[in-house]
């Protein structure tokens, strides 16, 4: 699993990266980590980072004694070159599937972990959704709108798993700016990619009320 955390902490209001924020007294991504771990214990794992985050979350690793195996391959200016930095550090040969997942979305349970992995086997591409709860309204460019069939969208969430040689096929390609998630870079070569149920605490914590949010949750716990 390709595990993308190249946050800034900008939306976060904070000078440490939102993926080394505190929730219950250790890091985010450390949270991350063991939940996929928990999911599925031999699965390889491979932290994105940019170059300046390495040696702090090196140090972080050392000051809470964190153990789960994994490799630290550098972050890129976007996404897409994160997400490709990461699966270039698979080796050529390796067969199977890879999965894209944030850094910062803690509470992947795994059951949706399973259910992406399943699908993927089956059908070569898999992403988690959950359907839209809120109204969902439509902006045209002169500013006016309707509100749309909220039961036609889908909120997706992460891991974005795939067939190795797939993704590879679909990273190799040049950088576009509709590419908005891995799944996006799949589907721009023609494949069908497939949607799973997801989990509802599946959230991304990029605001400080995400934060607020992912406390309560581990609270609740």
């Amino acid at each position: 699993m390709i595990v993308v955390a190249g946050g800034k902490g900008t939306r976060m209001g904070s000078d440490i990266p939102k993926q080394f924020m505190l929730l219950d007294g250790k890091p985010i991504l450390m949270h991350t980590l063991e939940q996929l771990h928990k999911a599925e214990s031999d699965m390889k794992l491979i932290v994105v980072l940019p170059k300046e985050q390495q040696d702090y979350w090196r140090e972080l690793c050392q000051k809470y004694d964190f153990s789960i195996e994994h490799q630290v391959a550098d972050g890129g200016k976007t996404r897409f070159e994160s997400s490709r930095n990461g699966l270039a550090m698979i080796p050529d040969e390796e067969e199977g599937l890879v999965g894209f997942h944030d850094g910062v979305r803690p509470f992947v349970s795994a059951e949706t972990v399973r259910r992406c992995i399943e699908a993927a086997e089956e059908d070569y591409a898999a992403i988690p959704v959950m359907p839209v709860t809120s109204t969902l309204r439509f902006i045209d460019p002169r500013g006016g709108g309707s509100n749309v069939d909220r039961s036609m969208f889908r909120e997706v969430q992460t891991p974005q798993i795939f067939d190795i040689n797939l993704a590879r096929q679909a990273f190799s390609q040049p950088y576009r700016e509709q590419f908005t998630d891995d799944a996006s870079v799949v589907e721009s070569l023609g494949c069908h990619v497939s949607i799973v149920d997801g989990n509802r605490e599946n959230i991304k914590i990029t605001t400080p009320f995400d934060l607020i949010i992912a406390k309560a949750m581990v609270e609740k716990e």
